[in-house]
């Protein structure tokens, strides 16, 4: 299992299956422990917020807490479940702790992108027949009478056909079932997913329980952890990939480039361009491009709102003031972010070279910095 592609692992980070605690999310975990207490425990849970602030750590949680918890034998007033839990923790020790690591778990099913035999990598979606193993899931753990768990990560990822599929379960769930849908974009779902679960809404962590979840992750002590926080919105994923890829040294030399728009240097450029060429360096030239339409962004709210109250990089306020200092120039930001995105899409489907695409981004942005020079 170790040798194939996770769709739901961050490279360098722990697998959430492999995370005991989780930061910053006490409120979600409050409110499904508060349904569990309660009797109110619905059979389907939609797990939201940004990417990488710990949705699938919590599913796992749940679905831990869930399985090592026994099935009443009748029914009570407040329902199957006895009141008296005070926490989603389960003991790594415990046996369904040790199931759940090895992916042994009976009561347990993962629904994500599987791995294409042919190629030996990732699809890019999840399908029907991946939702429709679930039958036999169901068919084969109802035997021993315990709660059955499903995790769908990420429930976004699923194909048209896999919704409608997966909607059936939602709408006649088998007894003492509980399926935890992974959301980055909820509002991409369809609606009657969304209706027939409860969300629990996951948030950005401050730049302490990032520091905190970074160390327990193993990335070691964060020398920056405020403009970590601002770079990656919070996202303990995403400032994994920023510390593991020198994503904030990256960021700010896009910043340097800029300070000279319009007239940015092209051999720099070019420079920097040329550390995404090559099929090793594809996490970092997905980086770059993120990078890109995160400064595109942050000068386009600086325009509107004016400069963030964190500077990402050295210099930072300086260049969205001499940029970005009228919602006039936000909004050309945020046209250009658009476009950009647009270019990046075509590029990427065409298999453009990446220093090209690149080094086309740094000069429509030089071009557009000029364009805004002569409004003033």
């Amino acid at each position: 299992m170790s040798d194939l592609p996770e769709p739901d692992r961050i490279e360098g980070a722990p697998h959430p299956r492999e995370t005991v605690k989780l930061l910053g999310q006490s409120r979600a975990q409050a409110a499904f422990l508060e349904a569990f207490n309660t009797g109110r425990l619905h059979h389907g849970w939609l797990i939201t917020g940004p990417r990488g602030v710990g949705k699938a750590t919590l599913a796992w949680q749940i679905a831990r807490f869930l399985i090592a918890q026994p099935v009443a034998s009748g029914p009570s007033l407040f329902g199957d479940t006895p009141p008296d839990a005070t926490s989603l923790s389960i003991a790594p020790d415990h046996p369904v702790s040790h199931r759940i690591a090895a992916m042994s778990e009976p009561g347990l099913f993962v629904l994500k992108r599987p791995v294409d035999e042919k190629t030996g990598k990732l699809k890019t979606v999840i399908s029907v027949d991946e939702v429709r193993r679930l039958k036999n899931f169901f068919s084969l753990s109802s035997t021993d009478g315990g709660r059955r768990v499903v995790i769908v990560d990420a429930a976004d990822e699923m194909n048209t056909q896999a919704a409608n599929a997966l909607l059936k379960f939602l709408e006649e769930p088998p007894e003492h079932t509980t399926i935890l849908l992974i959301s980055h974009q909820p509002s991409k779902l369809l609606p009657t997913i969304r209706s027939r679960c409860r969300e629990l809404r996951c948030h950005s962590l401050p730049p302490q329980d990032m520091a905190d979840a970074l160390a327990a992750a193993g990335a070691g002590d964060i020398e920056e952890p405020v403009i970590l926080a601002a770079l990656s919105s919070g996202s303990v994923g995403e400032a994994m990939r920023l510390t593991t890829l020198d994503g904030i040294k990256s960021y700010q030399l896009i910043c340097d480039l800029m300070q000279a728009a319009p007239g940015i240097d092209r051999q720099r450029a070019l420079s920097l361009a040329e550390t995404a060429v090559g099929a090793k360096n594809v996490p970092k030239y997905d980086l770059l491009l993120d990078l890109f339409d995160l400064l595109l962004s942050r000068m386009a709210r600086a325009g509107v709102s004016g400069p963030p109250a964190i500077e990402a990089a050295k210099g930072e306020a300086g260049l969205f003031q001499k940029l970005s200092g009228t919602p006039v120039h936000g909004r050309a930001w945020a046209n250009l972010q658009q476009e950009l995105s647009t270019r990046v899409r075509h590029g990427r489907a065409v298999n453009l070279d990446p220093a090209a695409l690149i080094l086309d981004m740094l000069l429509k942005m030089d071009q557009t910095a000029g364009q805004l020079a002569k409004l003033q």
